[in-house]
Formats: C-alpha cells, sequence, structure tokens
C-alpha cells in the first residue's frame, strides 16, 4: 500500500513558497506571453501540485508576486529622508526602476474596475499603492500649497500618468528611464495645478 508523501515542514513550506514567487517574476519578465503554473513550477525546481498547494490558481499567483512589488516600494517610498518634491520625484525614480525589473508584469495591476472604486472599496492592492504614495503626493500637494482635500484626485492622477503601460511605451520609444520620469513628472506636476485651476 502505498504511503501518503509526508507534508513539508514550516521552514521547507517557507522556501518553497519563496522559489515560487522568485519563479514568478522571472517568468513574468522572460516569458510574459506564456506564463502558467506548470511553466512556473518548472522554473521553481518545484512540481505543479506543490505550487497549487500554496496558490490556487495562476491570478492568485500573480496578484500576490505583484502584490509584493507595490509593498517594495511602499516600503521605499516610507523609508525615504527626503521631503517636499525630491521625495517624489525620488519615489518615481524607484518605481521606474521597478518597471525595468519587472516590465509587462505590472500591467496585470490593472482591472477594468475604477481606481477611485477600487480605492473606496478598500482593495488591497489599491490601498497598498495609497500607502506608497500617501507621503510624497502629500509633501508635492504642501509645496504647491493645494489643500490636502485634493489628496484622493492627486493619486487619481499620479495612476493615471503613470501607468506602466505608458511608461514602457515611452522607453519602447526611445527615451531613457530618466527622461521618461523627467517628462511624467513634470506633466504631473502641471496637471495638479489645472485640476486645483477647475475647482474640483
Amino acid at each position: 500500500m502505498a504511503t501518503a508523501a509526508p507534508m513539508p515542514t514550516r521552514k521547507d513550506a517557507v522556501r518553497n513558497r519563496k522559489k515560487i514567487l522568485v519563479a514568478t517574476g522571472e517568468v513574468l519578465r522572460d516569458d510574459y506571453e506564456n506564463v502558467s503554473i506548470p511553466v512556473i513550477a518548472e522554473r521553481a525546481g518545484v512540481g505543479t501540485a506543490t505550487v497549487y498547494r500554496y496558490f490556487p490558481s495562476l491570478e492568485t499567483l500573480v496578484r500576490e508576486y505583484l502584490q509584493g512589488v507595490i509593498v517594495e516600494l511602499r516600503d521605499y517610498s516610507q523609508d525615504s529622508t527626503k521631503t517636499g518634491t525630491a521625495l517624489f520625484e525620488d519615489v518615481v525614480a524607484q518605481l521606474g526602476r521597478l518597471l525595468v525589473i519587472n516590465g509587462p508584469a505590472m500591467v496585470r495591476l490593472r482591472r477594468p474596475v475604477g481606481f477611485l472604486t477600487r480605492l473606496r472599496e478598500g482593495d488591497p492592492t489599491i490601498q497598498t499603492v495609497r500607502d506608497a504614495w500617501e507621503r510624497p503626493i502629500r509633501a508635492v500637494l504642501r509645496s504647491k500649497g493645494i489643500d490636502d482635500s485634493h489628496f484622493d484626485h492627486a493619486l487619481f492622477l499620479y495612476n493615471q500618468m503613470f501607468d506602466p503601460r505608458e511608461v514602457l511605451d515611452l522607453l519602447a520609444s526611445g527615451l531613457s528611464l530618466d527622461q521618461t520620469m523627467r517628462l511624467l513628472t513634470s506633466a504631473y506636476y502641471g496637471a495638479l495645478d489645472g485640476m486645483v485651476a477647475a475647482e474640483i
């Protein structure tokens, strides 16, 4: 009579989970069009069943990987010692570096439901985005003398203007990462002024 495979120890479970998430990032970067649980499992050196033990679907796995990227940005933002617009520009530069590393995978953060609706509904990913950008955006608002009551709309504008798809398009057009992020930052500052002028 065959015996069941032993359950992984806590240490093995943590190691396997980490290997799966690392492999997910690699596959999303290297073979985005063919991302699947079997491909990720092979890259991680584990069985497909092992991946499903930790992540019930490809969507769940990709979402958790991308949540980790946003958490990394949030931690960078919260640890930054810069202030004012320098803080915003520092976090924008880090966003650019993460987009270069994660490429098209970041596009998967987009959903059919609008940003403000997801924010109001407490979507965990959008809450982490909010946490990442709260200090930098509020610093910009203060530097421009814009009331804090405009924060949600300023966050909405950030989400629109720094859409990973558009950043990647600008990079593909021949602009450097620095040129791309400076262009978008300048346009963002102008959009904030326009928002206030429109008395939103």
